[in-house]
């Protein structure tokens, strides 16, 4: 007996009940394969795998895929959207406020939605989203290159 195969992005997308196209499929695959990305380098990303496609176009892809859950659209206070891969985990992150380098941080404190609050209001809650801010290590004073 063989272990079942990870779905192919094209059945991730049939999955999610998406129209597969190259555009949707490069367009995915340059998100997971990124770090954090802003749309104009996901554009860049997507003409190096298939040619011509307009920001437009990406924008309306990257809210397809992020309303599907196959992409998670990240929006630091100040700082432009950024797409990324990793969705469903409830993971965090840290943002530099030096240059905007940006990393993702697990739970810190059991699981998602990783915060308990202290008042829900009454809602049901399912997911916490935190930043952490600081300097990251290359903009950090003292750092010798």
């Amino acid at each position: 007996m063989t272990a079942s195969q990870p779905p192919t992005t094209a059945e991730e997308l049939r999955g999610a009940g998406l129209r597969v196209t190259a555009a949707r499929v490069a367009l995915l695959e340059t998100v997971r394969h990124g770090d954090h990305l802003g749309a104009e380098a996901i554009a860049a990303g997507v003409r190096h795998r298939v040619g011509h496609i307009s920001v437009q176009a990406v924008y309306e892809a990257l809210h397809a895929l992020t309303a599907a859950g196959l992409v998670r659209r990240i929006e630091p206070a100040g700082s432009p959207a950024r797409y990324e891969g990793r969705v469903g985990d409830n993971h965090h992150h840290v943002v530099c406020r030096s240059c905007g380098a940006l990393a993702d941080v697990d739970c810190s404190v059991g699981e998602a939605p990783c915060l308990a609050a202290s008042d829900g209001h009454g809602f049901s809650i399912d997911e916490a989203e935190v930043v952490y801010w600081g300097t990251c290590p290359d903009c950090s004073p003292g750092r010798t290159t």
